[in-house]
Parts: C-alpha cells; structure tokens; sequence
C-alpha cells in the first residue's frame, strides 16, 4: 500500500459525463489513487479518455482495460488493483464535493499517522436531482456519533431514507479482501451488496458529518429508473439471493444485536424493492417469481420469512387479490414522489 485511498471509477460509455468526476477526484492531491476501470466501452471515447488522464497524471490514475464484466466487475478490478490503505467507488456520473474531499482526506491521513486506523468511514451524499434541479442531503447525525471512532454497539436508528449506500461508504480496502468480497458480473444493483456483506466484519468505524459525495440522479436510461428497474427485475432478484445467503442474521444479531437489526432492515427493504417491481410487471411468470423468492426465504429461514413477512414495507408489497397490488404499486409511487429515491 503506497496511497491512502483508492478510488475506483467503473466507467462504461461514460465520455458524456466522467471529466467532471475524475476532475473533482484529482483535488485529492499525490497520495490519492484514481483507478479508471473501462469496462470494454465501444460506443464512444471512454477508453481513450482513461488513457488521457493516465498519461497526463501518472502518479495519480491508472487506467484498466477490460472486456464488460458490469459495475461489479469494475468495483472488483478495483479492489484486486488498489493501492490505496482505503478504498471508495465513486460512479462516473457522479462526484464529490472538493472541500468535503479535503477534510475527509485530513482524517484518513491521521488515522494512518497515529497508526490507528478503522474499518469504515462514513459520510453523507447528496441527491442531485436532474429533473427539477433540487437536492436532498442524507445524512447520519441521528445515527452514529459524530467525531470519534465507535462500534456497533453505539449507533442509533435508521430511518427508511437512510441506509447506507455505496455513495456513503469508505472501506479500509484489506477489510474488503480479507472478507472475500467479489461482486457479481454482468449484474445490476451490486452496489448493495458491497454496503451489506462486508458489515460484519467490521470492528470499528468513524462518521464525519460532511456533503461528500453527490450522486447525480434522475436520468432516463440510469439503472434506479424505474421502467428500467422492471426490465431488469432479475438482476435484482439476483442480489437478493446472494444477500439471503451471505449470512446468518440470527448469528450476527447474536454478536451485534444492533447491527444485526439494522441487516435484517437492509434486506427486507431490498426484498420489498423487488416485490414490487415484479408487481408493477403484473405477468404470470413475474408473480411466480416473487413467489419463489419468499419461498427461499422461508425455506432458508423461516424465523427470518415470519418477521419479514410481516415487517411493514415488505408487508405492503405482497397485499393479495389484483385490487390489493394495485394499492401496493400506489402505496410504492407515492413513497418514490415524497422521497424521490429514483
């Protein structure tokens, strides 16, 4: 390891949008490292411009070529690649803020100079949203404690706008080897397993109460579209899956009760997201469908299927009869319109 941090840009057909994110990323300075990972773009100049910035700061980017493997993919080159003692994802539709880069960058620095470094540093994002030019600001100040190093047990209540997502995470990036992470190819939505199966290995963590990363959303062809979503149900019935099995909650509550609380939450919300957009798909084959996939659950784990089953969100998504899914696509739109999550 000979930088603090890596960030990993997977980039795909990106030349519309990525100078900006590689931009706001090189105010890193020296000891950043911005791995550009063109994952086998074809319809426009992306690779082209990853060997750009690659030559013009090669002590900064290096640029990976491959043939597509999708977003994990690029999150995985980047992780078997970095150089970085941390470790962050940034889209290459999005970018940071450069103050709350600097601050962020001060941190990390010092953990690495006291020689006590943690597991996972959080931050907050922001929505940048295209259609009506607004901005919503997630933020943890309820959650966690604000400027010093905690653990599990110190963390307070998510609210069902502030999970942790892939914009406000950052890794110490052996954590991510030593725990085995590999990513899906050719997957959409793997984001959320890179915020789910790491968690329990975790020890200790650090919140700054900063505007880090900006996620641009709101595009018609973005992956959280939600047309697009649908056409893509499953590849989000298979993170599902892999996050049902990539742990026992009942064994991680049993170490971190609260940890294990916050899990159970994440992957009930991401069983009721694909609940629903297999509803608002209303085909035979797409209700057989989320019928198998609480079918794994009970068979997995039917203490696990009865809470779920009866939690809240994923309970509005599985109301029975054609008039009780019509409610439950209604219920979903009016959560999408109040929190604009897509």
């Amino acid at each position: 390891m000979d930088k603090l941090i890596t960030f990993a840009v997977p980039c795909y057909n990106s030349e519309a949008y990525m100078e900006h994110c590689v931009d706001t990323l090189l105010q890193g300075g020296d000891d950043i490292e911005i791995i550009l990972v063109d994952d086998g773009s074809t319809k426009d100049n992306t690779p082209a411009i990853c060997d750009r910035y690659a030559e013009q700061y090669p002590n900064i980017v290096r640029a990976i070529h491959q043939e597509n493997g999708g977003h994990g993919e690029g999150v995985n080159q980047g992780i078997r690649n970095a150089r970085g003692i941390y470790y962050k994802v940034v889209d290459s539709d999005d970018w940071v803020d450069v103050d709350a880069l600097h601050q962020v960058l001060d941190k990390l620095r010092q953990f690495v100079r006291d020689g006590k470094l943690v597991d996972l540093m959080i931050a907050n994002y922001v929505y940048e949203h295209v259609e009506d030019n607004t901005q919503r600001v997630i933020r943890y100040t309820n959650v966690f404690p604000t400027g010093r190093v905690f653990g599990w047990d110190k963390i307070g209540r998510f609210r069902p706008s502030q999970y942790l997502l892939m914009h406000s995470v950052i890794y110490r990036t052996q954590l991510l080897r030593d725990c085995g992470l590999e990513l899906p190819k050719h997957t959409f939505y793997v984001d959320n397993i890179f915020v789910y199966q790491p968690l329990p290995y975790v020890k200790n963590m650090y919140y700054m109460d900063v505007d880090l990363y900006r996620y641009f959303i709101g595009r018609a062809d973005q992956s959280v579209n939600e047309s697009v979503m649908v056409k893509r149900v499953d590849q989000q019935l298979r993170v599902n899956y892999y996050m049902i099995d990539a742990h026992d909650l009942h064994q991680v509550t049993a170490k971190h009760r609260k940890l294990g609380k916050y899990m159970f939450n994440y992957l009930a919300m991401m069983v009721a997201i694909s609940s629903i957009f297999l509803t608002i798909d209303g085909s035979p084959e797409a209700l057989g469908k989320k019928k198998q996939l609480w079918e794994h659950i009970r068979q997995q784990d039917s203490r696990l299927y009865r809470r779920m089953r009866y939690l809240a969100v994923p309970a509005f998504t599985n109301i029975p009869t054609y008039q009780g899914r019509r409610l439950s696509v209604a219920l979903y739109r009016m959560a999408r319109k109040i929190y604009k999550f897509n």
